[in-house]
Protein backbone atom coordinates (compact mmCIF):
# COMPACT_ATOMS: atom_id res chain seq x y z
CA UNK A 1 0.00 0.00 0.00
CA UNK A 2 2.81 2.34 0.95
CA UNK A 3 4.66 1.46 -2.28
CA UNK A 4 1.52 2.27 -4.32
CA UNK A 5 1.16 5.64 -2.58
CA UNK A 6 4.78 6.49 -3.35
CA UNK A 7 4.27 5.62 -7.03
CA UNK A 8 1.12 7.73 -7.24
CA UNK A 9 2.89 10.61 -5.52
CA UNK A 10 5.79 10.35 -8.01
CA UNK A 11 3.37 10.46 -10.92
CA UNK A 12 1.65 13.53 -9.47
CA UNK A 13 5.00 15.28 -9.02
CA UNK A 14 6.00 14.50 -12.60
CA UNK A 15 2.67 15.81 -13.88
CA UNK A 16 3.11 18.98 -11.83
CA UNK A 17 6.62 19.50 -13.21
CA UNK A 18 5.39 18.91 -16.76
CA UNK A 19 2.42 21.26 -16.44
CA UNK A 20 4.65 23.93 -14.90
CA UNK A 21 7.12 23.61 -17.76
CA UNK A 22 4.33 23.89 -20.33
CA UNK A 23 2.77 26.90 -18.64
CA UNK A 24 6.19 28.54 -18.40
CA UNK A 25 6.94 28.01 -22.10
CA UNK A 26 7.95 31.23 -23.77
CA UNK A 27 5.38 32.60 -26.19
CA UNK A 28 4.60 35.50 -28.47
CA UNK A 29 1.25 36.81 -29.61
CA UNK A 30 1.03 37.68 -33.30
CA UNK A 31 -1.90 39.76 -34.49
CA UNK A 32 -2.36 39.22 -38.20
CA UNK A 33 -4.87 39.40 -41.01
CA UNK A 34 -7.37 36.70 -41.82
CA UNK A 35 -5.77 36.36 -45.26
CA UNK A 36 -2.49 34.99 -43.87
CA UNK A 37 -4.45 32.42 -41.84
CA UNK A 38 -7.20 31.62 -44.38
CA UNK A 39 -4.58 31.02 -47.05
CA UNK A 40 -2.97 28.34 -44.88
CA UNK A 41 0.43 30.05 -45.01
CA UNK A 42 0.82 30.32 -41.25
CA UNK A 43 0.32 26.57 -40.88
CA UNK A 44 3.51 26.22 -42.91
CA UNK A 45 5.53 29.07 -41.40
CA UNK A 46 4.79 28.93 -37.68
CA UNK A 47 5.45 25.30 -36.58
CA UNK A 48 9.11 25.22 -37.76
CA UNK A 49 9.76 28.50 -35.95
CA UNK A 50 8.15 27.19 -32.75
CA UNK A 51 10.30 24.05 -32.88
CA UNK A 52 13.48 25.91 -33.72
CA UNK A 53 13.16 28.51 -30.96
CA UNK A 54 11.20 26.53 -28.35
CA UNK A 55 8.45 29.13 -28.30
CA UNK A 56 4.69 29.09 -28.79
CA UNK A 57 3.15 31.52 -31.26
CA UNK A 58 -0.42 32.48 -30.43
CA UNK A 59 -2.01 33.74 -33.65
CA UNK A 60 -4.87 36.23 -33.47
CA UNK A 61 -6.33 36.49 -36.98
CA UNK A 62 -8.46 39.61 -37.45
CA UNK A 63 -8.70 42.46 -39.92
CA UNK A 64 -5.64 44.69 -40.31
CA UNK A 65 -7.35 47.55 -38.46
CA UNK A 66 -8.08 45.31 -35.47
CA UNK A 67 -4.56 43.83 -35.58
CA UNK A 68 -3.04 47.30 -35.50
CA UNK A 69 -5.29 48.24 -32.58
CA UNK A 70 -4.12 45.15 -30.67
CA UNK A 71 -0.56 46.32 -31.26
CA UNK A 72 -1.34 49.84 -30.12
CA UNK A 73 -2.84 48.47 -26.89
CA UNK A 74 0.12 46.20 -26.22
CA UNK A 75 -2.05 43.08 -26.60
CA UNK A 76 0.31 41.59 -29.17
CA UNK A 77 4.07 41.27 -29.48
CA UNK A 78 4.11 41.59 -33.25
CA UNK A 79 1.74 42.43 -36.11
CA UNK A 80 1.77 40.95 -39.62
CA UNK A 81 -0.55 42.99 -41.84
CA UNK A 82 -1.17 44.48 -45.30
CA UNK A 83 -2.06 48.16 -45.27
CA UNK A 84 1.14 50.09 -45.92
CA UNK A 85 -0.16 53.58 -45.10
CA UNK A 86 -1.64 52.39 -41.79
CA UNK A 87 1.58 50.49 -41.01
CA UNK A 88 3.67 53.62 -41.53
CA UNK A 89 1.35 55.63 -39.27
CA UNK A 90 1.68 52.89 -36.63
CA UNK A 91 5.48 53.13 -36.71
CA UNK A 92 5.55 56.94 -36.85
CA UNK A 93 3.31 57.06 -33.76
CA UNK A 94 5.90 54.99 -31.89
CA UNK A 95 3.85 51.81 -31.43
CA UNK A 96 6.03 49.66 -33.68
CA UNK A 97 9.68 49.43 -34.68
CA UNK A 98 11.79 47.76 -37.34
CA UNK A 99 9.08 47.19 -39.93
CA UNK A 100 10.16 44.75 -42.65
CA UNK A 101 8.71 43.83 -46.03
CA UNK A 102 7.87 40.13 -46.15
CA UNK A 103 5.89 39.34 -49.30
CA UNK A 104 3.23 40.53 -51.68
CA UNK A 105 0.45 39.37 -53.94
CA UNK A 106 -2.40 41.35 -55.44
CA UNK A 107 -6.06 41.99 -54.99
CA UNK A 108 -8.48 40.59 -57.55
CA UNK A 109 -12.12 41.27 -58.28
CA UNK A 110 -14.13 38.07 -58.20
CA UNK A 111 -17.55 37.45 -59.62
CA UNK A 112 -19.91 34.69 -60.76
CA UNK A 113 -19.35 33.02 -64.15
CA UNK A 114 -22.57 34.68 -65.39
CA UNK A 115 -20.92 38.11 -64.80
CA UNK A 116 -24.20 40.12 -64.68
CA UNK A 117 -22.38 43.50 -64.76
CA UNK A 118 -20.25 42.40 -67.73
CA UNK A 119 -16.92 43.45 -66.18
CA UNK A 120 -14.69 40.65 -67.43
CA UNK A 121 -11.69 41.98 -69.31
CA UNK A 122 -11.82 45.49 -67.86
CA UNK A 123 -8.32 46.55 -66.79
CA UNK A 124 -9.18 49.50 -64.55
CA UNK A 125 -10.38 48.55 -61.05
CA UNK A 126 -12.13 51.93 -60.83
CA UNK A 127 -14.02 51.27 -64.07
CA UNK A 128 -15.01 47.83 -62.78
CA UNK A 129 -16.47 49.21 -59.56
CA UNK A 130 -18.23 52.02 -61.40
CA UNK A 131 -19.85 49.46 -63.72
CA UNK A 132 -20.92 47.23 -60.82
CA UNK A 133 -22.51 50.22 -59.08
CA UNK A 134 -24.23 51.44 -62.26
CA UNK A 135 -25.76 48.00 -62.74
CA UNK A 136 -26.74 47.61 -59.08
CA UNK A 137 -25.08 44.19 -59.11
CA UNK A 138 -24.56 42.69 -55.66
CA UNK A 139 -21.15 43.39 -54.16
CA UNK A 140 -19.98 41.92 -50.84
CA UNK A 141 -17.68 44.16 -48.76
CA UNK A 142 -15.85 42.94 -45.70
CA UNK A 143 -16.82 46.14 -43.91
CA UNK A 144 -14.39 45.42 -41.09
CA UNK A 145 -11.57 47.99 -41.41
CA UNK A 146 -9.26 45.23 -42.66
CA UNK A 147 -6.49 45.85 -45.18
CA UNK A 148 -8.79 44.53 -47.89
CA UNK A 149 -11.60 46.82 -46.76
CA UNK A 150 -9.26 49.81 -46.68
CA UNK A 151 -8.16 49.03 -50.22
CA UNK A 152 -11.74 48.59 -51.38
CA UNK A 153 -12.81 51.95 -49.94
CA UNK A 154 -9.86 53.68 -51.60
CA UNK A 155 -10.87 52.15 -54.95
CA UNK A 156 -14.47 53.32 -54.58
CA UNK A 157 -13.17 56.79 -53.71
CA UNK A 158 -10.88 56.85 -56.76
CA UNK A 159 -13.85 55.81 -58.90
CA UNK A 160 -15.94 58.65 -57.47
CA UNK A 161 -18.58 56.23 -56.19
CA UNK A 162 -20.28 56.22 -52.80
CA UNK A 163 -21.23 52.54 -52.35
CA UNK A 164 -24.68 52.32 -50.81
CA UNK A 165 -27.98 50.65 -51.40
CA UNK A 166 -29.37 47.13 -51.26
CA UNK A 167 -26.76 45.90 -53.75
CA UNK A 168 -23.87 46.76 -51.40
CA UNK A 169 -23.62 44.15 -48.64
CA UNK A 170 -21.22 44.37 -45.68
CA UNK A 171 -20.30 40.98 -44.26
CA UNK A 172 -18.35 42.15 -41.20
CA UNK A 173 -16.32 38.95 -41.51
CA UNK A 174 -12.88 37.77 -42.52
CA UNK A 175 -11.70 37.16 -46.06
CA UNK A 176 -12.52 33.47 -46.29
CA UNK A 177 -16.00 33.86 -44.82
CA UNK A 178 -16.69 36.87 -47.06
CA UNK A 179 -15.66 34.97 -50.19
CA UNK A 180 -17.96 32.13 -49.17
CA UNK A 181 -20.81 34.61 -48.65
CA UNK A 182 -20.22 36.19 -52.07
CA UNK A 183 -20.15 32.76 -53.64
CA UNK A 184 -23.45 31.81 -52.04
CA UNK A 185 -25.04 35.04 -53.30
CA UNK A 186 -23.24 34.90 -56.66
CA UNK A 187 -22.03 38.43 -55.97
CA UNK A 188 -18.86 40.37 -56.74
CA UNK A 189 -16.12 40.87 -54.16
CA UNK A 190 -12.60 42.28 -53.81
CA UNK A 191 -10.26 39.62 -52.42
CA UNK A 192 -6.56 39.00 -52.01
CA UNK A 193 -5.30 36.48 -54.52
CA UNK A 194 -3.84 34.19 -51.85
CA UNK A 195 -7.12 33.57 -50.06
CA UNK A 196 -8.97 33.20 -53.35
CA UNK A 197 -6.52 30.52 -54.51
CA UNK A 198 -6.86 28.70 -51.18
CA UNK A 199 -10.65 28.63 -51.63
CA UNK A 200 -10.79 28.27 -55.43
CA UNK A 201 -11.45 24.54 -55.34
CA UNK A 202 -14.55 25.06 -53.20
CA UNK A 203 -16.32 28.00 -54.92
CA UNK A 204 -17.75 28.99 -58.29
CA UNK A 205 -16.49 32.59 -58.25
CA UNK A 206 -13.83 33.47 -60.82
CA UNK A 207 -11.26 36.22 -61.24
CA UNK A 208 -12.94 38.68 -63.60
CA UNK A 209 -10.56 41.62 -63.21
CA UNK A 210 -6.93 41.87 -62.12
CA UNK A 211 -3.63 43.46 -63.04
CA UNK A 212 -4.36 47.11 -62.25
CA UNK A 213 -1.28 48.50 -60.38
CA UNK A 214 -3.74 49.91 -57.83
CA UNK A 215 -4.42 46.31 -56.74
CA UNK A 216 -0.85 45.67 -55.52
CA UNK A 217 -0.95 44.09 -52.05
CA UNK A 218 2.27 44.17 -49.94
CA UNK A 219 2.57 42.59 -46.48
CA UNK A 220 4.74 43.94 -43.65
CA UNK A 221 5.72 42.66 -40.22
CA UNK A 222 6.28 44.97 -37.24
CA UNK A 223 7.42 44.19 -33.67
CA UNK A 224 5.74 46.24 -30.96
CA UNK A 225 7.99 48.94 -29.49
CA UNK A 226 9.30 47.73 -26.10
CA UNK A 227 9.89 51.34 -25.07
CA UNK A 228 6.14 51.92 -25.42
CA UNK A 229 4.92 48.59 -23.99
CA UNK A 230 7.64 47.25 -21.72
CA UNK A 231 5.97 43.85 -21.20
CA UNK A 232 6.15 42.72 -24.83
CA UNK A 233 8.46 39.88 -25.86
CA UNK A 234 10.52 42.03 -28.20
CA UNK A 235 13.47 39.66 -28.42
CA UNK A 236 11.37 36.76 -29.67
CA UNK A 237 9.31 39.06 -31.91
CA UNK A 238 12.55 40.12 -33.60
CA UNK A 239 13.53 36.45 -33.88
CA UNK A 240 10.31 35.83 -35.81
CA UNK A 241 11.01 38.83 -38.07
CA UNK A 242 14.47 37.42 -38.75
CA UNK A 243 12.98 34.01 -39.47
CA UNK A 244 10.31 35.08 -42.00
CA UNK A 245 12.74 37.39 -43.80
CA UNK A 246 15.57 34.82 -43.87
CA UNK A 247 16.36 32.48 -46.75
CA UNK A 248 14.52 29.70 -44.91
CA UNK A 249 11.33 31.67 -44.30
CA UNK A 250 11.31 33.39 -47.68
CA UNK A 251 11.82 30.10 -49.49
CA UNK A 252 8.89 28.57 -47.58
CA UNK A 253 6.70 31.48 -48.68
CA UNK A 254 7.93 31.16 -52.25
CA UNK A 255 7.23 27.43 -52.38
CA UNK A 256 3.80 27.57 -50.75
CA UNK A 257 1.11 26.71 -53.29
CA UNK A 258 -2.55 25.76 -53.53
CA UNK A 259 -3.98 23.93 -56.52
CA UNK A 260 -0.60 24.37 -58.21
CA UNK A 261 -0.63 28.17 -57.84
CA UNK A 262 1.81 30.29 -55.85
CA UNK A 263 -0.08 32.41 -53.30
CA UNK A 264 2.57 34.95 -52.26
CA UNK A 265 5.82 36.33 -53.67
CA UNK A 266 8.53 36.92 -51.03
CA UNK A 267 10.37 40.24 -51.25
CA UNK A 268 12.74 40.40 -48.28
CA UNK A 269 15.64 38.78 -50.14
CA UNK A 270 16.78 38.54 -53.75
CA UNK A 271 15.00 35.92 -55.91
CA UNK A 272 18.29 34.18 -56.70
CA UNK A 273 18.78 33.47 -52.97
CA UNK A 274 15.58 31.44 -52.70
CA UNK A 275 15.77 27.64 -52.54
CA UNK A 276 13.27 25.03 -53.69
Amino acid sequence: MRRRSIVLMSILILLLIFSTAVSAQEKIVMATTTSTENSGLLDELVPPFEEKFGVRVDVVAVGTGAAIELGENGDADIIFVHARAAEEEFVEAGYGVNRRDVMYNDFVILGPPSDPADIEGMESAGEVLQTIADNGAEFVSRGDDSGTHKKELSLWDSAGVEPEGSWYIESGQGMGASITMADERQAYILADRGTFLAYSGEIDLEILSSGDPALFNPYGIIPINPAYHTHVNYQMAMAFVGYVTSQEGQSMINNYKKYGEQLFTPNAIQPEDLVE
